[in-house]
């Protein structure tokens, strides 16, 4: 019987890849050195399914950032704003479009269908010129054979990668992207014999053939809620994590080790707590994080304390680019035996008078990000965490937290390919949700953050979900979000469409945060809108974030002063 798989890790299990791009981005090495870093790791990998037995080995399953940006590289559709002027497309062009750069922005994100892998989105239109412009497959293929490896090269099919994509800006949204089928098929033939005219022309043929009782009263809330707090309109926040220095991952790791002790790893949290919250005053944010220093992952942090949940020790999974995470295995009841991070929240609280946010992962993004046990229905699992959750929420109250944010950034991958699955996946993920904070008094501010995906065709239970105030990503997907609020969907809870792209080392000018926020108000009421970045801060850099959470408070005063001058 043969054997075959469609792909395989590609971060190394050291995280040998994560560590060589950001290197290479810091300009710390070379272009050289991290093609070398590569190389060895393919060349691992290969041995490695060719000793186990494997028949069918896959290549050009590696990628520096994201297998449908290569795609995009093969074909040559770079959009004119990184000004690549033809021949093989190397790594400025290939990252600016992933990351941005000091000038131009980076291309739109998302995630791949039900998954936490997210893609850069195609821009394609009438006018996009398909041209050969990246060898990479061809050349992986070559480098398997000469290690005596025969591979079979996997690719990203030209319908799949062509109903992946968008409409470039000023192209018409009914624009059939599927016309330009003929156009990127003679370039996919030179890419892969493998590929056929017939067998794209027969897979283009067939794709021929709740509950409201908080949320009436939730704007009224909200008002109320701030006023308590002493919030000004438009109020600023920060979402959750900021830079996770390698002193940091340092202490983790030698107190996971034993070898500090627990007052010294104590001690060296809670100076990096007191850094953040003096930053965040520093900068005028009215609504404050400590920055969670202590965590590793957002849900790795939470399965640790957490019975019923395993883990690998090297069992890295790509999220995009170099971040990389260790799903946990459920294997078992889930319960809450202690507070998981009620200390570190009253203690960075102390240390201001401003509202603290308590920052918790939700029940439908634990499931989500996990190999759940298949011995009961996957809801049952989801209300045993949102019921672990809830004590943390009402200990997190008692402690004097205001404000809790309860994070469901993976709610919309959970949705079921299946369209007649659709109802009963949001409902009960939309009631695991409720039930984490169902207990709290209404003074107490709840927040969650949803990121990088297509939320549209799911804004009802969104609002279903009767949080008081949600963040989104909105700066890369061209205010897509907004689009929904301007055909009438009405939403009278707090929300914070992203202001900038936290994926890219990019810094935004207060100028341009200002506009972003002034065409939310456009269709946003001033007294729901927040301003705040798109995700957490994690992955930046402190030179990169205090410039940019400057202009971002800065364009909220200048705003604020334009509405109070116009009354």
């Amino acid at each position: 019987m043969a054997s075959h798989i469609v792909g395989y890790p590609r971060m190394g299990p050291k995280r040998e890849l994560k560590f060589a791009l950001e290197s290479f981005w810091d300009g710390k090495s070379s272009a050289e050195d991290l093609e070398k870093v590569a190389t060895d790791l393919r060349a691992s990998i290969w041995k490695q399914m060719a000793g186990a037995g494997i028949k069918y080995i896959p290549s050009n399953t590696f990628s520096y950032y994201d297998q449908v940006l290569d795609t995009t590289a093969m074909l040559g559709a770079v959009p004119e704003r990184y000004s690549w002027t033809g021949g093989e497309i190397g790594f400025s062009t290939y990252f600016s479009m992933a990351r941005g750069n000091a000038t131009v922005p980076a291309m739109e994100m998302t995630k791949w269908f039900d998954t936490n892998y997210h893609f850069i989105v195609p821009e394609l239109g009438p006018n996009t010129k398909f041209s050969y412009s990246s060898h990479k497959a061809v050349n992986e293929y070559k480098e398997a054979k000469a290690l005596g490896v025969d591979t079979v090269p996997v690719l990203v099919g030209p319908v799949s990668y062509l109903l992946l994509s968008k409409p470039a800006k000023g192209v018409e949204k009914s624009f059939a992207l599927l016309s330009l089928l003929s156009s990127i098929l003679p370039v996919y033939k030179r890419s892969s014999p493998r590929v056929t005219n017939e067998e794209v022309q027969k897979a283009a043929a067939a794709l021929k053939g709740s509950d409201h009782r908080r949320a009436t009263n939730v704007s009224a809330r909200l008002d109320a809620q701030q006023k308590k707090l002493n919030l000004p309109v438009l109020p600023t926040t920060t979402i959750g994590s900021f830079p996770q220095t390698v002193e940091l991952r340092r202490v983790r790791r030698e107190y996971k080790a034993k070898k500090i002790s627990e007052e010294e790893y104590i001690s060296a949290i809670k100076e990096e707590i007191s850094k953040v919250v003096k930053i965040q005053e520093e900068l005028d944010i009215d609504v404050l994080v400590h920055g969670e220093p202590e965590r590793n992952d957002m849900v790795e942090y939470f399965g640790e304390q957490l019975s019923g949940f395993a883990f690998t020790a090297n069992g890295w999974v790509q999220s995009y680019g170099s971040r990389c995470v260790k799903p946990p295995i459920i294997y078992g009841d889930v319960s809450r035996p202690n507070p998981m991070t009620v200390f570190w929240s009253k203690l960075a609280q102390s240390m201001t008078s401003r509202p603290m946010k308590g920052m918790l992962t939700g029940p439908v993004t634990i499931l989500n990000w996990s190999f759940v046990r298949n011995d009961q229905p996957r809801f049952e699992t989801c209300y045993q965490i949102a019921l672990a959750i809830k004590k943390e929420v009402e200990d997190l109250e008692a402690g004097g937290i205001q404000v809790i944010q309860i994070d469901e950034a993976a709610l919309r991958e959970g949705l079921p390919l299946r369209k007649a699955e659709h109802a009963f996946y949001l409902d009960w993920a939309v009631h695991s949700f409720r039930i984490t904070n169902c207990g709290v008094q209404d003074t107490t501010q709840i927040h969650t953050h949803m990121c990088y995906s297509n939320f549209n065709d799911i804004i009802h239970s969104i609002i279903n979900m009767d949080a008081d105030v949600i963040t989104i990503e909105n700066s890369r997907s061209d205010e897509k979000l907004l689009s929904v609020f301007r055909e009438g969907v009405k939403y009278g809870a707090g929300i914070g469409p992203g202001v900038y792209d936290i994926h890219s080392p990019r810094i935004p000018s207060t100028e341009e945060i200002a506009d972003r926020v002034n065409k939310m108000l456009a269709v946003l009421d001033t007294n729901i809108l927040w301003v705040n970045p798109d995700c957490g801060l994690k992955t930046r850099k402190y030179n990169e974030v205090k410039p940019a959470l400057t202009n971002m408070v800065s364009a909220a005063k200048l705003i604020r002063t334009q509405l109070a001058s116009a009354k």
